[in-house]
């Protein structure tokens, strides 16, 4: 796996969230950026294990995503974060991101894994973000693919 390749397929799957009406569409990197474009989805911090299968076979690496939503109304911003981090809907980033597993038998992400799984999320919280406050939430997600 080209980590790059995948944190950018991650921010791929993650446009395809569709927000409620009168809220700006979701901005995506797949790297953590310098400034965000609310609301704004981006591929932080990672993990990765080595060898899960013999040969350099199979590696896992364990992706920290972050989701962050202006606060210009603190109710309306938790609602819209809780709309995202909900397991089904076309606000769902989890439900966007485990569509790009692709069809069985095909590899996830345009071919950057084997396959991913949304395994959890956690929010929202404030973040501070290049010196301004956020709601937002985490969520992991594990990738799996080939070592070598």
């Amino acid at each position: 796996m080209q980590i790059s390749q995948v944190r950018s397929a991650l921010a791929d799957a993650a446009r395809a969230v569709v927000l409620p009406a009168g809220v700006r569409k979701l901005t995506c990197s797949g790297f953590v950026p310098d400034a965000v474009t609310e609301p704004h989805f981006f591929v932080g911090e990672y993990q990765q294990t080595f060898d899960r299968a013999m040969r350099r076979g199979l590696d896992e690496i364990e992706f920290t995503c972050r989701v962050l939503v202006g606060r210009q109304d603190d109710r309306a911003a938790q609602e819209l974060v809780d709309a995202m981090l909900s397991g089904s809907g076309s606000a769902s980033l989890k439900a966007a991101m485990e569509a790009a597993r692709g069809a069985p038998g095909e590899y996830a992400l345009s071919g950057a894994a084997h396959d991913l799984h949304v395994t959890r999320s956690q929010g929202p919280r404030w973040y501070e973000h290049a010196g301004t406050q956020y709601v937002g939430a985490e969520m992991t997600v594990k990738v799996i693919g080939e070592g070598a």
